[in-house]
């Protein structure tokens, strides 16, 4: 399972960052960043899923694979 992260769909809420912040970051404008390649580490799937959809913007994404 990965996560994926559209930062030209986001606007800087940083919901992301307030509900999984080991897996976004904040950069120096305000925008989310993705940690790492976005491979989901062990016992993170639930706040990946929960950053998804607390999205306003819809800017995150959850694969399957």
């Amino acid at each position: 399972m990965r996560v994926h992260l559209d930062a030209g769909l986001c606007q800087g809420h940083n919901r992301c960052h307030a509900l999984a912040p080991e897996l976004f970051e904040v950069d120096e404008y305000g925008q989310a960043v993705l940690l790492g390649e976005g491979d989901l580490p062990d016992g993170a799937h639930h706040t990946a899923r929960l950053a998804a959809a607390n999205c306003p913007e819809f800017a995150i994404k959850i694969l399957e694979s």
